[in-house]
């Protein structure tokens, strides 16, 4: 397990990067968890920063731009727990099946990941063993602890994504993923489009929900629990003024689900 003198942390300060988890406390009988797949662009010293320039570590390509600060901040909002990862999807990707090609990425959009070129298949069972069975087993605690006090939780999952893909700007200043459970999606996309703001809001967008093996897949759908997948647009987040924003959005729309 690497130690906090083993991690890099390259573009947003991060904090016990002793764990590859984070885990944030809350009160498990409010029915609710929050998950962040993308936390963190950290990479452990002995991978060398995988071969991949500094300056990548500050791209998407690395983490989800501040999606972790607003899963903290909501968590602390609404008194609910939250579990966030403490590496680099470079590293490896918790949000993929473990039979997904692009569960070890070796180029990502443009750029190429030299560390991980020639992995092996020992190579991503170590990574898994290390990173991504942690983030597992951590979700799968949070949920047996909301199980045992009674309340099955909804899973949220925070994200963060482009505003320009492919030299195209995306319209949608936030989107809402779902697979075909559609109980906490649904109320969400139809409370963001109500907000006065006057959002645009993606329904299934900037990408589709429902891929096999992702962390919706295998924590929420495998457990019949409701569930989504949020995605906020990365420029809005770029500030203290923007992650309190967005955080108070979410925890105005989720309070009367939890009520």
């Amino acid at each position: 397990m690497p130690t906090s003198a083993a991690l890099r942390t390259i573009a947003e300060p991060l904090e016990h990067t002793e764990h590859p988890v984070e885990v944030i406390p809350g009160d498990a009988r409010r029915g609710l968890l929050i998950l962040c797949d993308h936390a963190s662009n950290a990479v452990p010293d002995d991978l060398d920063r995988l071969g991949v320039a500094e300056h990548e570590f500050g791209r998407h390509i690395a983490y989800d731009i501040g999606a972790a600060a607003v899963t903290r901040r909501l968590a602390s909002l609404l008194g609910v727990p939250a579990v966030l990862t403490m590496f680099s999807r470079l590293v490896i990707d918790p949000n993929r099946g473990r039979a997904d090609p692009t569960l070890v990425m070796r180029l990502s959009d443009g750029a190429i990941v030299p560390g991980n070129a020639r992995i092996d298949a020992a190579g991503v069972a170590e990574r898994i063993r290390r990173f991504y069975a942690p983030y597992d087993r951590a979700i799968d605690s949070a949920v047996a602890d909301a199980q045992s006090a009674g309340k099955p939780p909804m899973i949220l999952t925070m994200h963060s994504f482009t505003r320009y893909w492919r030299g195209i700007e995306r319209p949608w200043q936030v989107g809402i993923l779902y697979d075909r459970d559609e109980r906490l999606s649904r109320p969400l996309i139809e409370a963001l489009r109500a907000d006065p703001a006057g959002l645009t809001v993606g329904d299934n967008a900037p990408y589709g929900g429902g891929l096999p093996g992702d962390t919706v897949d295998r924590h929420a759908i495998a457990r019949n629990l409701p569930n989504a997948l949020v995605e906020i647009r990365q420029d809005l987040l770029l500030d203290e003024v923007g992650i309190e924003e967005w955080a108070q959005r979410f925890a105005g729309l989720m309070r009367p689900m939890l009520s």
